[in-house]
């Protein structure tokens, strides 16, 4: 999906008085509006330059993944802006994103600052991993470029809205604009009840919507807010939860269209109009980005309220400054081949105190304890970008999925013993405890002594004195690791990006390093490679 535009023949020279992405746009400009005829032109003068620009349309210049250094998500957003600092806009753009190309968006990084650029699509928002940070920097680059030279951008500044977009074709379930409806099936716990972490196995039927996927594909799902939340950010307004705003009542908008979590900049600015003195200053600093308490990161929209009381925003107003409450997205745990005409996924309830205050993660406890079997929710397939089983089937792949991590794994299995496909298996498997953690453990073990897994490798982390993690055990194991690499395995890991996923890369350059006879640079060549060729691939968030 990504777009490449050709380096323009026409120059704008570097002493004209434009910034980077003003030369860009009109260097496009004058290519396009003198061709074909520059085979002998020269760089115009920054003064006849200047008064070329006027109604200059744009040759745009966009993000590619090929081409960013700072498409990583182990580092911070201040790092991955000043790498791009030099870049044109869209680039720019895409360093703001979380670098995890996970899809909760709709896109991945650099299709999404594309989108932006070109105005195809106009929510700064939708980056979950990334959060306020990420809209904060997208805003800032969005409104330099504005203030820069606005007669050269080819259209209205829409990029600056939080306004939804309008749908495109994609065809219903296949976006988060036109979504489908599902029906939920059943829950399962994966681990032991006293187990630290409660993990449970969803099934979702989808006879009903028309629904197709292919594994290494997600699944966006709408859930609601909790209730009791809802009822406690209500009665903190002091306002009536059967208020009209709009076409619904107000619980009802806090149940299913507001973002509840962290604290939007734009609620704080409200709260900023209905206090005074200290509390003005605290909420404006907090509007800006500052951490006057050093408790931003902890404050969701309850707590905000909760801060600055007894300030009680208008109910409308107080809704108006809410984000839009997201899908939330899941790894697909299930084959079509194996699971006709239904879907699963392995969901970690989230549930922490902050404050002393207990805290819920939305989809992941709506699936655990709120949704009933028989009811029905929103959802829409999201197409993996590059995480799919290798086209030939006789292929042996290795699959590193630690926790949640299994679940396309799970998948990718179901899959391949379904079409009976040749090629050798072996998963990486890790968590805390064998005894109260080892997910699917009867299928999986099932598989391993059929000989259709060919190989099970297991860490347990808080079992024995001595943690054990996936990179571990693919260091001790990295002589045959390296044969099936070396005979054409294809690689995968799953799960969290800035930990988990950078061990597990470090460990395999060290595998190919010892066992493939290569400096760590040459080893580092090697996965890179392997990526480039597709024999590399990551589902991370």
């Amino acid at each position: 999906m990504t777009m490449h535009a050709a380096p323009p023949t026409l120059l704008i020279p570097e002493s004209a008085p434009f910034s980077p992405d003003q030369r860009a746009w009109l260097s496009g400009y004058f290519a396009a509006l003198l061709s074909p005829g520059l085979s002998g032109a020269t760089p115009l003068s920054p003064a006849d330059a200047a008064g070329l620009a006027e109604d200059a349309p744009a040759e745009p210049i966009l993000a590619d993944a090929g081409d960013a250094p700072w498409h990583d998500p182990a580092f911070a957003l201040s790092e991955r802006l000043k790498m791009a600092e030099s870049r044109p806009l869209a680039p720019r753009l895409m360093a703001a994103m979380a670098q995890q190309d996970c899809g909760q968006c709709g896109y991945n990084c650099a299709d999404y600052a594309n989108a932006l650029f070109l105005k195809k699509e106009e929510r700064l928002n939708l980056c979950a991993p990334g959060g306020k940070e990420t809209l904060r920097a997208l805003r800032k680059l969005a409104e330099e470029f504005d203030a820069a030279l606005p007669e050269a951008k080819p259209a209205a500044p829409a990029v600056l809205s939080d306004a939804p977009a309008v749908a495109g074709a994609t065809a219903a379930g296949h976006s988060r604009e036109d979504p489908s409806e599902g029906t939920f099936l059943s829950r399962r716990r994966l681990n032991a009840p006293h187990a630290e972490k409660e993990t449970w196995h969803v099934e979702i039927d989808l006879a009903a919507s028309g629904l197709g996927y292919e594994v290494g594909d997600s699944l966006g799902v709408f859930a609601a807010n909790h209730p009791v939340l809802v009822d406690s950010v209500i009665a903190q307004l002091g306002a009536r939860p059967e208020r009209m705003i709009g076409e619904r009542t107000l619980r009802e908008h806090l149940l299913h269209k507001a973002d509840l979590g962290p604290a939007p900049d734009a609620l704080f600015q409200l709260l900023s109009y209905v206090t005074g003195g200290e509390q003005r200053r605290k909420s404006q600093a907090l509007a800006a980005g500052d951490d006057p308490d050093g408790d931003a990161g902890t404050l969701d929209v309850l707590g905000a309220l909760q801060k600055f009381a007894p300030a009680r925003p208008d109910a409308e107003a107080f809704v108006e400054a809410l984000g839009e409450l997201q899908p939330r997205l899941y790894s697909i745990a299930s084959s079509p081949k194996a699971d006709a005409g239904r879907v699963a996924l392995t969901v970690d309830a989230v549930r922490y105190a902050i404050n002393k205050r207990r805290r819920l993660g939305v989809a992941s406890t709506f699936f655990a304890e709120r949704i009933a079997p028989g009811a029905p929710l929103k959802l829409y397939v999201q197409t993996a970008h590059g995480f799919a089983l290798p086209p030939d089937p006789a292929t042996a792949i290795i699959m590193v999925g630690p926790g949640t991590g299994v679940a396309p794994f799970r998948a990718f299995l179901r899959e391949r013993q379904a079409i009976r496909a040749p090629g050798r298996n072996w998963l990486f498997f890790g968590h805390q405890r064998e005894d109260t953690d080892f997910f699917y453990k009867d299928e999986l073990t099932a598989m391993k002594e059929t000989g259709f897994l060919n190989r099970l490798t297991l860490a347990w982390s808080r079992q024995g004195n001595e943690k054990i993690y996936v990179q571990d055990r693919m260091r001790e194991v990295g002589a045959e690791l390296w044969r099936w690499l070396a005979e054409g395995a294809h690689f995968y890991v799953c799960g969290d990006a800035k930990r988990m996923a950078k061990d597990v890369e470090r460990a395999l350059v060290d595998v190919v390093a010892a066992h493939g006879a290569r400096s760590t640079d040459e080893a580092i060549a090697y996965l890179k490679g392997l990526r480039k060729a597709g024999r590399y691939q990551a589902d991370v968030y």
